[in-house]
């Protein structure tokens, strides 16, 4: 087998279960292994530490399958796979919801792996050389697993330039059509586009921060920043808000949120169309309040390099949000940024609220839900980020 050789002392991250291999730390390469193809990583004295993924074209020229010395073949996805599978069924039984993810990349031993179900349709997303190399393999693995009819690739993630992999959508096992889908989560319908939506289709991670809405709505003037399909939005509605003004730039994203609230039997939603920003702005000098405001923005940094930049958009939209908000007033925001930490988010968010000249306070910290596990040996695997803030009153 192909062996990539580390450098003297670059073995302590994978001795500490970490998953990825950074081309600095590499010695030198034996034999020629292809783009994903299986190799041992080894220290600079010869012992074994893993069996991974190499990619020539990333920084990060090895993702660890295994740690130990065994086959990466179609049975070990299987395995993976199915022990996955499995944890969801378990984690979220009768949970009322047939929209979850099932495979969350390195957190569950497949880097560079994602899967959703839709209901009888599975979307996946590679991203990594390695398990650009497996896909069918991982495909089966999924249908096995779930007894889903049809697997939808959504391997468009930009991410996938840096492994030099073309982007790639369409079938891999099933019919093609149609590529929108209704799904439930918790009584509230949701029509997914999953062949041209962000991510796979729909926000899976924050299905859990949705319902907490829907809790904390009633008698409330709720105002969703970058509303998308209107998931906060509707969950405000059916949660019963005094009102619901929601805002996004796409007009094809607000098309079908508000066919998503007629599928729901709601009305009364506000959506408006625009630059987020610069109507946080309009709203702030016109003097409008409310009594929730909910931030989920795009990703602003993409990786840590970018967290400056992305450091003033979040300070800019989240002191508006304050301006907007009435005493006693709550805000749900959210970086889904993976070069922004929580211990920075929460310092951006402290300081707009300073700048704002308001004294808010953290009642709660909010995240994915159980179906997106963070591997503790793999921080970077927690990139949703969450607060829910009050405004004394």
């Amino acid at each position: 087998m192909h062996k990539l050789i580390l450098k003297p002392g670059r073995e302590k991250s994978l001795k500490r279960r970490h998953p990825w291999v950074f081309s600095g730390a590499v010695a030198k390469i034996q034999g020629q292994p292809g783009a994903g193809e299986t190799v041992e990583v080894r220290s600079a004295d010869g012992a074994f530490l893993a069996l991974a993924a190499y990619s020539p074209e990333s920084q990060i020229v090895a993702r660890v399958w295994d740690w130990s010395e065994r086959a990466i073949d179609d049975a070990f996805f299987q395995e993976r796979v199915s022990r996955a599978v499995a944890q969801r069924q378990e984690l979220l039984d009768g949970a009322a919801i047939d929209a979850y993810r099932l495979l969350h990349g390195e957190s569950d031993g497949l880097p560079g792996v994602v899967a959703d179900r839709y209901g009888d349709t599975l979307v996946l997303q590679l991203t990594s050389a390695g398990a650009e190399r497996w896909r069918e393999a991982i495909a089966g693995a999924l249908l096995e697993a779930t007894g889903a009819s049809r697997v939808w690739e959504r391997s468009d993630a930009e991410v996938r330039t840096l492994e030099g992999l073309a982007p790639a959508t369409g079938p891999v096992r099933g019919a093609r059509e149609p590529t929108r889908i209704v799904v439930s989560e918790r009584g509230i319908r949701f029509e997914v586009d999953f062949e041209r939506g962000h991510k796979t289709g729909f926000y899976l991670d924050q299905r859990e921060n949705r319902l907490r809405l829907q809790q904390l709505a009633r008698g409330r003037d709720v105002l969703d920043g970058f509303c998308y399909t209107g998931g906060f939005a509707l969950n405000a509605a059916a949660g019963g808000a005094k009102s619901v003004f929601a805002l996004d730039s796409s007009a094809e994203a607000l098309a079908l949120a508000k066919a998503n609230e007629q599928l729901n039997g709601l009305a009364g939603v506000d959506w408006v169309g625009g630059d987020v920003f610069q109507m946080l702005r309009h709203l702030r000098d016109g003097r409008r309040q409310f009594d929730l405001v909910v931030l989920d923005p795009p990703k602003f940094a993409p990786t840590a390099a970018h967290a400056p930049k992305a450091a003033r958009a979040y300070k800019d939209i989240n002191l508006l949000a304050f301006k907007l908000l009435r005493p006693g007033g709550l805000l749900m925001t959210f970086s889904c940024s993976g070069g922004v930490s929580a211990d920075l988010f929460q310092k951006i968010i402290a300081g707009s609220a300073l700048d704002a000249g308001v004294d808010a306070q953290i009642i709660e910290h909010l995240g994915p839900g159980p179906d997106h596990p963070v591997a503790l040996n793999f921080p970077e695997g927690e990139y949703l980020k969450g607060l829910l803030c009050r405004i004394p009153g």
